[in-house]
């Protein structure tokens, strides 16, 4: 199923009939920098060949499989220069300069059809660009026996000529398998989605009050009792257990690397998170030493914060920060590390000897700045590694560590303050980005964390503060959607809360402002939403 998430993805549109003049523009998501319709259409047959220039070869591979699941045939792929090419993939290292590391030229020619860009990403969204400009599956297979719906002997696409680049680097979604446990396969399937929409990124919430879902050999306590909790919130009713013990849950080293490569053979990024000195209970269940109180604990049951939390004056507790870091970064190759940050309640600091006298060692006046000192050991830890730390905003409420990177989540004032003092900055609003929240008002909908965040709502963020200075905007990254999992039991249940809003937040992240008005975007998405439901994703219907 998830291979065929890659291979399978379609356009609809109407065509222009061969040797007439531009017909309708393709229904593109995200919308291209520029694109320009010309007469005709390119006839993909059996007997095309991919030709893979220097270096291309692999993303040639990636689509001359797409094109074939659509064929019922294996177009080959050939390096040189052979008669009768008919799809060129060519890499250009002069274009990074106008389109950077992920732009692509596509041009479709009664002919040929030719993608140059300057890296294996460029290349890879080119033909992405390029699947979601062949016809859309319909009806039974003309093809050889055995092939798949809508397979055709000959697909028609239209011709036209793109210049296309992203306005962002950073186009991501979270997922939060800490509270529900999402199994590697759905990973997977919820990585090629984002492909598909041109993100690039993937924030993992693995460990928090309610679980540790990841494998540290080091420490196996951390998944042997962190991975367990006795019950869960009641599904319709939050306030009741539901009285059936869930887990061990966690990911072994193994899923971790296999899903990490799987990834990145797409452009997209894993990034960890591994939550401190707050949600951290589920660790403090194995290690209660390293609390400020000494437990005994017990994996939370409940949503909500925890004031339990981990301790900065006990030294031992960055002893098994750094073992766990090293764990991660060993496994996950991204940049940057997450830690989380967030919602640290310090009350548990104030009354402990230990805390207070590493306050006084430090000459630190308040708890903020014991959580700055904490995170600033923990981000030269990670430096030593060559690795970046970034946090929720919290962490600027102590002062800012010297290179974190700041992920705005409680609005964008806390993203305005860091870019401003030359921190980079994911936005990531609750406003508009939280996923988990409701998408409709209706009797109909699932339940949710409460909130109300709908299409239109995602489709009219603007990530750069209007008072941010020309000069500091080149420190705002990106923007990140969330699919928070407390009230999200399984992956087509993350499915339904991320798309639409998911095609909404990629055209933020891909396409130059400023964006077409909603109207026009509604219309390519229904169209797009016809390319979703080929590929049986669980996407809430658009309101009629």
């Amino acid at each position: 199923m998830a291979d065929s998430l890659l291979v399978a993805m379609c356009g609809s549109f109407g065509l222009a009939a061969p040797g007439t003049e531009s017909g309708p523009e393709p229904s593109l998501l995200p919308r291209p920098v520029a694109l320009e319709r010309r007469a005709g259409v390119f006839q993909l047959e059996a007997r095309c060949i991919l030709q893979a220039g220097p270096g291309a070869e692999a993303e040639a591979r990636k689509l001359a499989a797409a094109m074939s699941k659509r064929l019922g045939v294996v177009l080959p792929v050939q390096a040189g220069d052979p008669a009768g090419a008919a799809i060129r993939l060519r890499l250009e290292k002069s274009l990074e300069t106008r389109l950077g590391a992920e732009g692509y030229q596509l041009a479709v020619r009664p002919g040929e059809i030719r993608i140059s860009a300057a890296g294996e990403a460029g290349l890879f969204y080119g033909g992405v660009t390029l699947w979601q400009l062949l016809p859309n599956p319909s009806g039974p297979p003309s093809g050889p026996p055995g092939a798949e719906p809508g397979t055709r002997q000959s697909l028609a696409i239209p011709c036209v000529e793109i210049e296309d680049y992203p306005r962002f680097p950073w186009r991501g979604l979270l997922l939060d398998p800490a509270r529900h446990f999402l199994p590697v396969d759905g990973l997977k399937r919820f990585v090629n989605l984002m492909a598909l929409h041109k993100l690039n990124t993937l924030q993992l919430h693995l460990t928090d009050d309610q679980g540790w879902r990841l494998e540290i050999p080091k420490h196996p306590r951390l998944t042997e009792i962190g991975s367990v909790r006795q019950e869960s919130p009641m599904r319709g009713n939050r306030d009741r257990g539901d009285g059936t013990v869930y887990g061990p849950f966690f990911y072994r080293a193994a899923e971790i690397r296999d899903l990490v490569a799987y990834a990145r053979d797409r452009h997209v990024t894993i990034l960890p998170e591994i939550e401190m000195p707050g949600h951290f209970l589920a660790a403090l269940t194995a290690y209660p030493h390293l609390s400020c109180r000494g437990g005994p604990f017990a994996v939370r049951t409940r949503w909500g914060v925890e004031p339990d939390i981990l301790c900065p004056g006990n030294e031992e507790s960055f002893a098994l920060v750094e073992d766990v870091l090293a764990g991660v970064m060993e496994l996950f190759p991204s940049r940057f590390i997450h830690i989380g940050g967030d919602e640290a309640p310090r009350d548990r600091w104030k009354a402990c000897p230990k805390c207070q006298a590493r306050m006084k060692e430090q000459g630190l006046k308040s708890e903020a700045e014991l959580q700055t000192w904490f995170n600033r050991r923990v981000e030269a830890f990670l430096t030593r590694h060559g690795r970046r730390l970034v946090g929720w905003d919290e962490i600027l409420e102590g002062g800012l560590t010297p290179g974190a990177a700041v992920m705005s989540w409680r609005g964008t004032s806390g993203g305005l303050a860091a870019a401003q003092a030359g921190h980079e900055v994911v936005m990531s609003p609750t406003t508009h980005c939280y996923f988990d929240y409701a998408q409709g008002k209706g009797p109909g909908e699932p339940e949710s964390i409460g909130g109300f965040v709908p299409l239109r709502k995602v489709f009219e963020f603007e990530p750069v503060p209007p008072g941010l200075p020309e000069p500091q905007r080149k420190f705002i990254l990106g923007l990140q959607g969330n699919v928070w999992g407390e009230y999200i039991h399984s992956e087509r249940e993350a499915e339904y809360f991320a798309y639409p809003r998911a095609a909404a937040l990629a055209e933020i992240g891909w396409s130059p402002a400023p964006r077409e008005d909603f109207t026009l975007f509604n219309k390519r998405l229904f169209e797009h939403l016809k390319r979703l439901k080929v590929l049986g994703v669980n996407y809430r219907p658009l309101d009629q």
